[in-house]
């Protein structure tokens, strides 16, 4: 599932696009052929995200929202879009050039209403410039849940996923299975400054990217990581192989459905 960068730079890419200009919008899936004949030479207001959550605001129209969930893609250029297929929910095409909506978990029109009702769920967002992380320490300094699992969850924290919850840990050394009460003040202010930092790197070049610059594969002297998800990181996906700090082997168990991965040694959690 794309983390909360994904969307944010989806956002200013709607926006860049097509933000202030009439839109021609179809649905060649049929799935929103309504909605979007509704859209059709309306005006894109502007976009947004929160957390998981991609909003495209057309006035009094509404918004359309979408949650690309574990199979949703957005495909996007200049210019003519290529013929269309029956697998797009959402066609958007303009002056700027087009984007295609394909297998999202959600995508439908909604009012100023459903769209609060949306936003009141979420935790805080990291790349969201008005939200700070008072609100999810507030419920983190409470739980005896694991800190790996609080940061997973959309209630509490928006936008962060396995890759980000993995690495903003372990940049910090904290065992994943610490309780979030078990964490202070400074510990927590320091994951949020932090999970700002890396995030907002994520919306500028598109990928994840996690280590530090004295542990680059050219300051290392090792190969570049091969992932489909394209970034330099320290542990995730990195199960069975060396520390790039110590060397201890990185582990890996599954958590709520996800894959875990941390150093014992570097997070404190044991040899």
């Amino acid at each position: 599932m794309p983390e909360g960068h994904t969307l944010h730079r989806l956002a200013a890419d709607h926006d860049q696009r097509f933000g202030g200009r009439p839109v021609r919008a179809a649905s060649p899936q049929g799935k929103f052929a309504a909605s979007a004949a509704l859209l059709d030479g309306a005006v894109l207001d502007g976009a947004e995200a929160h957390g998981k959550h991609l909003f495209l605001g057309f006035g009094p129209l509404g918004w359309v929202h979408i949650h690309l969930g574990l199979f949703g893609k957005v495909a996007q250029g200049p210019g003519t879009p290529p013929p269309p297929t029956d697998t797009i929910r959402l066609r958007l095409t303009g002056p700027g050039g087009w984007s295609d909506l394909r297998g999202p978990t959600a995508c439908a029109l909604i009012d100023d209403e459903a769209k609060a009702a949306v936003h009141a769920r979420l935790g805080p967002d990291p790349l969201r410039e008005a939200d700070d992380g008072e609100a999810a320490w507030t419920r983190i300094s409470r739980s005896r849940t694991t800190i790996a699992a609080l940061l997973m969850d959309q209630k509490i924290v928006a936008g962060v996923g396995n890759v980000y919850r993995a690495e903003v840990l372990f940049r910090h050394g904290i065992d994943p299975a610490r309780p979030g009460r078990s964490l202070s003040r400074a510990e927590w202010d320091a994951l949020w400054a932090d999970l700002r930092v890396l995030m907002r790197e994520g919306v500028r070049l598109g990928r994840i990217d996690t280590v530090r610059p004295e542990h680059t594969p050219e300051a290392m002297g090792r190969p570049p990581r091969r992932d489909d998800h394209g970034g330099e990181v320290y542990v995730y996906r990195r199960a069975h192989l060396p520390c790039l700090i110590c060397g201890t082997e990185i582990r890996t168990r599954e958590l709520a459905g996800r894959n875990l991965f941390w150093c014992p040694r570097c997070q404190g959690s044991g040899a």
